[in-house]
């Protein structure tokens, strides 16, 4: 059995409130857990990245043609119904 796997079933039993604990312990000690850095890491990765970039430049250059067909969004849009 893999190490993985031996910590996957030990997760498996432990009580609700351990896990509880796990839950929030998880970030400190697997910091790719943490959404923020990895999008930081994301955006500052220099790679290029040339079909993200012709959909952006599409997108900004339908922007300059007809702005009326980009809304702004408004905190109301994200409402749950």
């Amino acid at each position: 059995m893999s190490t993985a796997n031996e910590i996957e079933a030990a997760i498996r039993e432990l009580s609700p409130e351990e896990r509880h604990k796990l839950v929030r312990d998880l970030p400190a000690l697997l910091p790719e857990l943490d959404g923020d850095a990895e999008w930081k890491r994301i955006i500052g990765d220099p790679t290029p990245k040339p079909a993200l970039s012709a959909y952006v430049d599409a997108i900004d250059a339908e922007y300059q043609r007809n702005s009326a067909a980009f809304p702004e969004i408004k905190d109301s849009d994200f409402d749950t119904k």
